[in-house]
């Protein structure tokens, strides 16, 4: 491999120049080797943040953190597809999504990550479920995936190592918002899993780390141009992270949801998102050739029980207590039950939903720090959402703590998070496009 002095090339980078693969390369090895020290990786990444990755450089980074560590590859004929979120508030879709997929005849390796920031991710929800075990090596997830059509597993350390540890100094670096590096991020990993067919669900708005359409279609691009050159096809469906996700936002209330949805007890949010996920990885891998069929056959998964079949057959083979199907107390409690109540009379116009999950933190619902502790059973229910009318003092949610003083506190906040308007706020739509 070729030997390039590590400041010259941040100066490049810097500057304003393209590092070329090789480069690229050289680098990323070099921090995982310790011939490049931290705090050289951390200019490299400031240097990409201000100046930008173009289409060659986002390769590379991808490129390099596959070769970082293991890759798995599934037979060619088999229509293996994932999903990945770009989180939000009460964003509990996975849950749901995987074994519908997966009832439907796709084969969905799915790897999910922990929640930071505020309320947690998709692997401290499946964890409220007593016994269910999510850490795997590649082999084992594999062999899960050929047995049960799919997996719900967290990353494991031979899964590009890379970007685990670059990810880890982004955090701290303040350089995680940067389309390249973000795509760099997502690919490498559902490109190593073995996935030929992703969809993306874009969050947009108030609790999304991307504000608006114009921002959140430039990394659209950026991942569906990237996943092209590693031969795999991407779609990128824009939701909008204006309210909160479905009535729940809590780790064990959002897995009970979850399980309700897969009884057919639908929300007009979470359906609206998990049908045009799941159709469109469908029709992605060939499955169906129109949005109508696939919606169709998505429902009679449902409704006839073999999506929560195949949602109990994995918790089961990853360890997991079934009965919590029928018991959700297994899941986690809480012994406070705090009304929210509307701080003014009129017509819901915005809510700050980051602002809620921050709040949620205060009663140990989402962590700040990988070492935070969750409390299982913290959450809120919220009932409304932007256009409906309210009336001042009315209950519009309701926090749930194992912590008095801390619940009180976050059913202020939580309230505070809601901008109520005298004239009539329309409602939003759920889904606000797609790309390609």
């Amino acid at each position: 491999m070729a030997r390039y002095n590590p400041v010259e090339l941040i100066l490049k980078k810097r500057d304003g120049y393209c590092l070329d693969e090789s480069e690229v390369s050289f680098f990323i090895k070099g921090f995982l080797d310790g011939t490049i020290a931290d705090y050289q990786m951390s200019a490299l990444l400031m240097s990409c943040f201000f100046q930008g990755l173009n289409l060659t450089e986002t390769k590379a980074f991808t490129k390099s953190y596959i070769e970082s560590g293991e890759s798995l590859q599934f037979d060619p004929s088999l229509p293996v597809a994932d999903k990945h979120s770009t989180g939000g508030v009460g964003d509990k879709i996975s849950i749901m999504l995987a074994p519908i997929a997966a009832a439907l005849g796709l084969y969905v390796p799915m790897i999910s990550g922990r929640g930071l920031g505020h309320t947690g991710g998709t692997l401290d929800k499946l964890e409220t479920i007593p016994g269910f075990q999510t850490a795997y090596e590649m082999q084992e997830l594999y062999d899960l995936v050929m047995k049960h059509g799919y997996a719900l597993v967290g990353q494991s350390d031979a899964l590009v190592p890379a970007d685990k540890r670059i990810y880890a100094l982004r955090d701290v670096t303040a350089t995680v918002e940067n389309p390249g590096l973000i795509t760099a991020s997502i690919m490498s990993k559902k490109i190593a899993e073995g996935a030929k067919y992703l969809v993306i669900d874009l969050k947009v708005g108030s609790g999304a780390f991307m504000p608006n359409l114009t921002r959140a279609q430039e990394l659209a691009q950026s991942l569906v141009e990237t996943g092209r050159s590693f031969g795999q096809k991407v779609r990128v469906i824009f939701t909008n992270m204006n309210s909160p996700l479905g009535r729940a936002v809590g780790n064990a209330i959002e897995t009970a949801e979850a399980i309700e949805y897969l009884k057919g007890n639908y929300l007009p949010d979470t359906y609206a998102i998990t049908t045009k996920l799941v159709s469109q990885m469908l029709l992605m891998a060939g499955m169906y050739s129109d949005e109508s069929q696939a919606v169709t056959a998505i429902d009679e998964v449902v409704a006839n029980g073999k999506a929560l079949a195949k949602f109990e057959e994995i918790i089961i083979a990853q360890n997991g207590d079934p009965r919590v199907l029928d018991d959700y107390s297994l899941l986690g409690t809480a012994k406070y039950e705090i009304p929210v109540k509307a701080p003014a009379s009129g017509w819901i116009a915005q809510i700050d939903s980051r602002a809620i999950g921050y709040a949620l933190v205060r009663i140990k619902a989402g962590r700040m720090k990988v070492t935070d502790s969750l409390d299982a059973g913290a959450g809120a229910y919220l009932e409304r959402k932007i256009g409906d009318e309210v009336r001042e003092g009315e209950v519009i949610g309701t926090i749930l703590s194992n912590d008095e003083r801390a619940g009180q506190a976050a059913a202020s906040a939580v309230a505070d998070a809601y901008k109520i308007s005298p004239e009539p706020a329309p409602a939003q739509e759920i889904i606000l496009g797609m790309y390609p």
